[in-house]
């Protein structure tokens, strides 16, 4: 009798077992289709059907780009400074002035697109990516804000540099002058940069100062009497490139080309991309509507098309050659009722 009541009194175990619902076990209604072949095949053929025309698009619209690269650094080297390049860039009293002659391939329809390319080129570099000072140049209240800016953030008495930062430090600074039979090409540099960079990101009201007036020059230079939201070289350079091999656009020529036309180039050689191995090329370029001349696009639609389509006949055969019966649908989980059971 005693030993019933210490039975009776002794509190009941606590059990870790979560309480039941339907959330936690997973059985809340929802759509499970059950994969069978014919949805499996009709889904292949479906992706086929839609991504190879816009593979066949995307191809047809790149082939319809015209461009012209052109490879000028080593071309634009002195012979006596073809085995000491480094010489010739550093040296500020060398003629850096370089003529080229482009053959137009086909019919260019304006606006011709300016573009410059630099391979070997690490914008992605963490050191120099955080080496710049984005309240700086938004506004002209934090024109003192240069703690990121190293090795880039004063000059000897303790000034800001504005714009601070290894990135505008390193602004290219090689250009370009083009004409056509005689006559000076215009290039534009108007909406070269994106205007939500222009709005948001430089201030109307920030001006440059102290910039590039050290001893060791990166690149060029700006003019201290436009706001840096009107400078949009500085603007399109200041978006690093993800990848080492990049274009960045530098005007725009409002005229059409014919085949055949050769256009001369006048370029200033000044940007040093000889210290670390990098190269330096000249683009010319039109566009369509997806955008400039871009294959991969187009590739990657029909492998992927083309593969569905292979693997919808390859599933076809299988199912005629050798049909597998399906199973009873009641025996699949979402099938059975709450307690886990069949009905």
């Amino acid at each position: 009798m005693q030993q019933g009541n210490s039975d009776s009194s002794t509190p009941p175990k606590k059990s870790k077992k979560p309480k039941y619902s339907r959330f936690t076990q997973q059985e809340l209604p929802a759509c499970k289709p059950i994969l069978t072949p014919g949805w499996v095949i009709t889904s292949f053929v479906a992706v086929g059907i839609i991504f190879i025309p816009i593979g066949i698009a995307s191809l047809f619209a790149s082939e319809q780009v015209v461009e012209i690269v052109d490879h000028y650094d080593h071309e634009c080297l002195p012979p006596e400074y073809l085995s000491d390049p480094l010489t010739f860039i550093k040296n500020s009293k060398t003629n850096k002035t370089c003529s080229r002659r482009l053959t137009v391939p086909k019919p260019m329809k304006g606006p011709v697109y300016v573009y410059y390319q630099l391979d070997n080129f690490y914008q992605n570099h963490r050191r120099y990516v955080k080496s710049r000072s984005d309240k700086q140049l938004r506004s002209k209240a934090a024109e003192a804000n240069t703690k990121t800016c190293a090795p880039e953030a004063t000059i000897g008495t303790g000034d800001p540099i504005v714009p601070c930062g290894l990135i505008a430090w390193s602004l290219f600074n090689d250009t370009y002058g083009f004409s056509l039979k005689n006559k000076v090409l215009p290039v534009s540099k108007k909406d070269i940069a994106w205007k939500s960079d222009q709005e948001k990101k430089f201030g109307s009201d920030v001006y440059p100062k102290n910039f590039q007036s050290g001893s060791l020059i990166g690149g060029a230079k700006l003019n201290a009497s436009i706001p840096l939201s009107q400078q949009e070289d500085l603007i399109v350079w200041m978006r690093t490139a993800a990848l080492p091999t990049f274009r960045k656009l530098y005007g725009k020529i409002e005229a059409d080309f014919e085949a055949n036309d050769v256009i001369t180039v006048v370029i200033e050689n000044n940007y040093n991309t000889y210290s670390f191995g990098g190269k330096k090329k000249l683009v010319l370029s039109t566009t369509s509507w997806i955008g400039g001349k871009n294959d991969f696009l187009g590739i990657a639609y029909l492998c992927v098309g083309g593969l569905c389509l292979f693997l919808a006949i390859t599933f076809i055969l299988l199912y005629v050659i050798k049909p597998r019966p399906l199973g009873d649908p009641s025996y699949l989980s979402w099938n059975r009722n709450a307690a886990g059971q069949l009905s």
